[in-house]
């Protein structure tokens, strides 16, 4: 064999074992959402399809087996159902005002703190992100009970308040949406300021120096340098916000009153209450369908910001 031949042989076979590589690293991830993504959702959209009964599950198998004959039962009622009734196009809409009120408000606290964070000196940025990440090491129930007693008529906010002579009588903050807003916005906060950070501090300092050099004052330099070049990191930073604050529950069901509602205190309501599961699935269905919404539109921005 010459040696040519043996190098195009050896060459060949690093290539296979290269695109081997990358087939076992692809595969990996793929298992993952396989097993624990698809899978459960493949039972639910097909609880979602089943009648309700009273047994044990509480729900009809959509294949039954009688007389040698196989019946596929497919039931379209429970999203006619939800269609039917304003109940659950009422907690549709006010997850998604809530959470949308949770991600501005997010956005508008997050970007200050990422931006001050990436024009800090290397080890103090290190020392900021850790007290960005801090809060999220303690247990995420104690945290949203802290706030049940910061927010109570004879809690924190209101004692400072009357302390500083603001208000006359203690203000009612707990069981609204403010005080759902406000647990969102507090669990929620490191995940707008983390990818922010990341976004940041990857910008190019001479960009700012170029523009500094033409004149351009600080003020504008941001609006039309700084912050067009943050977009990927805004737009990772609402969708890794928005997504969870709309099927959130455990905020609600703490903070919130008998006015707030959201489609995870629904669901929760008819998976142990009323026990139809099927109607359940249904919701879980079309909330997850919601959400591919603004995960296409981040996927397109993410495709056209890699061309560009």
């Amino acid at each position: 064999m010459s040696f040519r031949s043996r190098f195009c042989s050896l060459a060949s076979a690093g290539r296979r074992r290269l695109q081997l590589g990358r087939r076992a690293v692809i595969a990996l991830p793929m298992l993952w959402l396989s097993l624990f993504f698809l899978l459960p959702f493949a039972l639910v959209l097909k609880i979602s399809l089943s009648e309700a009964r009273i047994s044990v599950p509480p729900y009809a198998p959509l294949a039954d087996y009688v007389d040698g004959t196989l019946r596929i039962l497919i039931d379209f009622g429970n999203y006619l159902f939800l269609l039917g009734d304003s109940l659950y196009a009422a907690a549709y809409w006010g997850s998604v005002k809530i959470a949308l009120t949770a991600t501005l408000v997010c956005l508008l606290l997050g970007y200050p703190m990422a931006y001050a964070m990436a024009r800090m000196r290397p080890r103090w940025q290190l020392v900021l992100m850790l007290l960005v990440m801090l809060p999220s090491w303690t247990s995420f129930l104690i945290r949203i009970y802290a706030w049940m007693g910061i927010l109570s008529n004879s809690g924190l906010a209101n004692q400072l308040l009357l302390g500083l002579g603001i208000i006359d009588a203690p203000l009612r903050l707990l069981n609204t949406q403010f005080a759902v807003v406000v647990g969102i916005v507090y669990a929620y906060l490191p995940f707008m300021v983390l990818p922010l950070y990341a976004h940041l501090l990857r910008l190019d300092p001479t960009l700012l120096e170029a523009a500094a050099d033409l004149g351009s004052r600080r003020v504008n330099t941001f609006l039309k340098v700084t912050l067009p070049l943050s977009a990927g990191g805004i737009m990772a930073g609402c969708m890794l916000v928005f997504i969870p604050a709309v099927g959130e529950f455990v905020i609600p069901e703490l903070l919130g009153g008998p006015d707030t509602l959201m489609i995870g205190k629904v669901l929760w309501e008819e998976f142990f209450l009323n026990r139809d599961w099927p109607v359940a699935a249904a919701l879980a269905t079309v909330m997850l369908a919601l959400l591919l919404i603004p995960l296409a539109l981040f996927h397109r921005y993410q495709s056209r910001e890699l061309e560009t």
